[in-house]
């Protein structure tokens, strides 16, 4: 009798990004992978915390992301960490990407990479960058909510 193995469906988190930017409209894509790709992202050998994605020729690729080879991978292919992936999209989707980031100024973040059946799927947003004292919002704000937790538990006692 087979076990289930119990494991999340995700596969990296960018959580950089929450604190460098607004994250506001979310997209899901496909990543196109060579096989090699796929077994590194298996044996969870991802990255994609200085990862974002550029628009050319009504394309969206991503930039960024290292995908490390496995040891016993095949030594005929060329494996290269740091290329730069396709993002499969729907047209509507591309054109509402396309339009936002040249018009408004939005950057296109990756935030997460994760299964979705037997399919990669990359998470992304259009944000715009946080300046430092809305970081410092934003820490002030976390740490606010945490000392209320702290005694609002306290008083409960």
């Amino acid at each position: 009798m087979k076990q289930k193995k119990n494991h999340s469906n995700t596969i990296a988190l960018n959580k950089k990004a929450r604190h460098e930017y607004f994250l506001e409209d979310k997209f899901e894509a496909g990543i196109e992978l060579q096989g090699w790709e796929v077994k590194s992202i298996r044996d969870g050998k991802v990255n994609i915390s200085d990862s974002y994605v550029i628009l050319k020729d009504g394309e969206a690729y991503l930039l960024g992301s290292q995908i490390q080879p496995l040891n016993q991978a095949s030594s005929h292919v060329v494996c290269d960490p740091d290329r730069t992936r396709k993002l499969l999209l729907k047209k509507r989707e591309l054109n509402s990407l396309i339009g936002k980031a040249e018009r408004e100024g939005y950057a296109i973040v990756a935030t997460a990479m994760y299964w979705k059946k037997c399919w990669v799927k990359v998470e992304i947003y259009l944000a715009k960058g946080k300046k430092t004292h809305d970081k410092r919002d934003t820490i002030k704000d976390r740490d606010w909510a945490r000392t209320k937790e702290r005694m609002l538990k306290h008083q409960v006692r």
